[in-house]
């Protein structure tokens, strides 16, 4: 009985023991598995431009400032640590943070500027006296896009972690993190006793290396099984990594607060979360309290339960002075600070929805959506977030405005807005609603609505570029017009009602006649001017409709904007681009987005238009823009409007910025709105209040200027002394001469290649001079 009763037990044990041995190893699988491979899906982070300092470069203080703040830098008299700046008369001293940009690090730096004139006139970096040539400050993260379970995290490794949190957290989570194996015998035994005497767990005994085990690999879930397992794979991970591993490990890992779905893990994003900084540039009080939210962030929660985080930080820091790594006198002083910690949560929902909606479109044709949700790659983007700021701004007083000077219902109307650079085709800005922090339909890429006379200039720049057949001169006949569809006659009208019999090509875009317009397209060709409309950058299919020429086809903002971009660039198409380069978790380069650049149109011919845009400014459909602009700034654009009202558009560009912004309703109801009276509004309220540089038309080579008679269409012989400077095309036809008996002071001709005669060079620099008073 005895003998049968051993090999039971033989067998039960040996049956234990391959199952204690397949359960080891399923556990250590587990482990090395998860440790050895991607340990965390990791977020995308969206990098707005960063803002370039060098001397020259004109920026105001206030402006300066502004950036800084956004950036979360703090005002200081002295600037020891980073994100911190001063200020101080005409100078400003700032503590650059460090930053991985896609081309390299950059350490931080403290450098000091000096303004004058809203201009930099010097940058010095401060340690050495020496002066800088260019500086970058490291650019706002303006969105995130999150792996599956919302985790959001900044990695930091140990060795950059502040030594203070490192002693501290070992102090109050684990005195003998580097001494146990894993797990503390002595503290499960005493942990259990006191759970057994009271009748429900009431402390714990864990290691901060089961705590990582729970947090990485298990619920929380109470149970006898969980704990095995818990202390049998804080075993296992003892035995595979070493100390300072599983600490970096526990650091990036914890879980130390909520912000709707996103979870926040580890210290360096719980630093972001808490109090807008770096974990570098925390104080020591605000360093223990983020200690204390180990042991449980909901109910140390500082936002919601401040009273029992700041009990739970001062613990932290008596205990700190009692082993000696914190004087008494300044735990004493510590003690009574405020936690600190922001009002506002910075939320990780973005603030430029329209934006990041363009971005995310172009990121889908070289990136997975889940390499997007998990890969902790850094996008740098081309918003400018001043520019940005002053969009949102300009759309939403001026529609205030023009609902109350009408006497319309509130937020009857809605807008969009967008804005590039002129050379680089670098979006800067993109407004998709009136409300823009709501992510919805995104009227600057989605919205579909007829454009009206902002299509004229390609329909002018049809005939431009064939200078045998028209010029800016070339008289076109405004006079009733009847034209056969498929519904019947077609008779175009202009806004006022009015003929204007035989007008000049110019003169017929800057006051906008409609019915000149269609009779121009028509002799063109409306396929003609289909190709043009695609060569500067269109890329929709266009029905071959007489009424296209009027603007009757539908357009979203961002199309107008890559038109405009052409014409703004002197016939050189640049694609539009909001993504500059894309660098992985470990900050090597995946891509970078190069300018690329080709030619639209014959940039003599977009000289011309672009010379007749900039008359419609001063004398046309958008002559307001005289005194809605600053006096120096001089633009160039196209008004637009659709039938009964419905669309008010403005397209134009000053010599660094192109914008459209368009006004409207979301149920097609007339707004009463012309380009002229809303959208030039809104357009004119953001040029004006950016730093942006004027206009300043240069002529191609094959250019000559001539003095004309801007109403008849026609050239003043040598001997007069009237008229105005027009530009034609070399070689082109010209029109009739005007002769007259006064004396003349110069030569008709203000640039004639090859022509002899003393008074050549003479004429050339009278007339390029009266010609950019004239344009400019």
């Amino acid at each position: 009985m005895k003998r049968l009763l051993f090999l039971l037990l033989l067998v039960l044990l040996t049956l234990g023991g391959f199952t204690f041995q397949g359960m080891m190893q399923r556990l250590d699988k587990k482990i090395t598995t998860r440790f050895e491979g991607r340990r965390w899906e990791l977020p995308a982070r969206i990098y707005a431009r960063p803002l370039e300092l060098y001397p020259g470069r004109r920026i105001d203080k206030k402006q300066l400032v502004r950036e800084l703040e956004l950036l979360g830098y703090r005002p200081a008299e002295q600037v020891k640590t980073a994100g911190t700046y001063r200020t101080h008369g005409s100078h400003l001293t700032l503590h650059a943070r460090a930053f991985d940009f896609a081309d390299g690090k950059r350490p931080a730096k403290i450098l000091t500027l000096t303004l004058k004139n809203k201009r930099i006139t010097s940058l010095v970096e401060q340690n050495d006296q020496q002066d800088i040539t260019l500086f970058r400050l490291e650019p706002l993260q303006i969105a995130a896009i999150y792996p599956g379970d919302n985790e959001d995290r900044l990695l930091i490794k140990l060795q950059d972690t502040p030594p203070l949190l490192v002693k501290i957290l070992l102090l109050t989570e684990d005195r003998q993190f580097y001494q146990h194996i894993g797990i503390r015998p002595p503290a499960i035994l005493r942990a259990l006793l006191v759970n057994l005497r009271a009748g429900k767990t009431v402390q714990g005994g864990s290691t901060l290396t089961q705590q990582l085990v729970k947090n990485f690999f298990l619920s929380s879930e109470q149970s006898l099984k969980r704990k095995i397992n818990e202390a049998l794979m804080a075993l296992l991970l003892e035995h595979h990594y070493s100390k300072d591993e599983i600490l970096e490990t526990y650091i990036n890992e914890i879980y130390l607060g909520q912000d709707g779905n996103r979870a926040i893990h580890g210290f360096a994003m719980a630093s972001r979360f808490y109090f807008e900084r770096n974990i570098d540039e925390l104080s020591v009080d605000q360093l223990a309290m983020l200690v204390g939210l180990a042991k449980g962030a909901s109910f140390y929660d500082p936002r919601r339960h401040p009273d029992r985080a700041k009990s739970r930080r001062n613990l932290i820091l008596t205990e700190a002075a009692k082993a000696g790594l914190l004087s008494p006198a300044n735990v004493l002083t510590l003690r009574d600070h405020p936690l600190g910690v922001t009002k506002s949560i910075p939320s990780g929902i973005t603030k430029y929805p329209a934006f990041i909606d363009l971005v995310r479109r172009q990121l889908t044709r070289d990136y997975k959506e889940e390499d997007l949700h998990s890969e902790g790659l850094s996008i740098f983007t081309t918003l400018d977030p001043i520019i940005q700021q002053r969009a949102e701004e300009s759309l939403q007083q001026v529609l205030s405005e023009l609902e109350q000077e009408r006497k319309m219902v509130k937020d009857t109307l809605q807008g969009a807005m967008v804005l590039c650079s002129v050379d680089q085709g670098e979006v800067q800005a993109v407004v998709g609603d009136r409300f823009p922090r709501r992510a919805g339909f995104n009227r600057a890429l989605d919205m579909r609505r007829p454009i009206g006379s902002v299509v004229k200039p390609a329909v002018y720049l049809s005939a431009l570029i064939q200078p045998d057949r028209y010029n800016l001169l070339t008289m076109l006949a405004d006079s009733p017009l009847s034209l056969p569809t498929a519904e019947g006659n077609w008779q175009p009208h202009n806004y006022d009602n009015t003929f204007h019999g035989q007008v000049p090509l110019r003169q017929a875009l800057v006051h906008s006649l409609n019915v000149a317009t269609v009779q121009l397209g028509m002799e063109i060709g409306i396929d003609t001017v289909i190709d043009t409309l695609h060569a500067l950058g269109i890329t929709d299919d266009i029905a071959a409709y007489p009424s296209l020429l009027l603007g009757a086809l539908d357009m979203d903002p961002i199309n107008v904007l890559q038109m405009y971009q052409s014409l703004a660039a002197g016939g050189y198409q640049t694609p539009l681009r909001t993504i500059l380069a894309v660098t992985d978790q470990n900050h090597h380069l995946l891509h970078r987005y190069p300018l690329t650049v080709k030619q639209a149109a014959n940039p003599a011919a977009v000289f011309c238009l672009n010379t007749a845009m900039r008359e419609v400014t001063k004398t046309g459909t958008a002559q307001a823009l005289q005194r809605l602009l600053p006096p120096a700034l001089k633009t160039a654009g196209k008004t637009g409007t659709t039938n009964d009202l419905r669309d008010s558009w403005f397209a134009g560009f000053s010599g660094s910025h192109v914008a459209v912004a368009w006004v409207g309703r979301d149920d097609n109801q007339s707004t009463g709105l012309t380009g002229a009276t809303g959208a030039l509004r809104v357009w004119a309220r953001l040029l004006g209040s950016i730093t942006t540089t004027p206009l300043d038309l240069q002529p191609p080579a094959d250019i000559d200027f001539y003095f004309s008679d801007i109403r008849t269409g026609r050239l003043f012989a040598d001997q007069c002394r009237l008229g105005e400077l027009v530009p034609f095309i070399r070689g082109g036809i010209l029109p009739a001469v005007i002769t007259c008996s006064r004396p003349a002071p110069h030569k008709n001709r203000a640039r004639r290649e090859g022509q002899p005669g003393s008074n050549l060079e003479q004429s050339l620099q009278k007339g390029i001079q009266q010609f950019l008073r004239i344009f400019q």
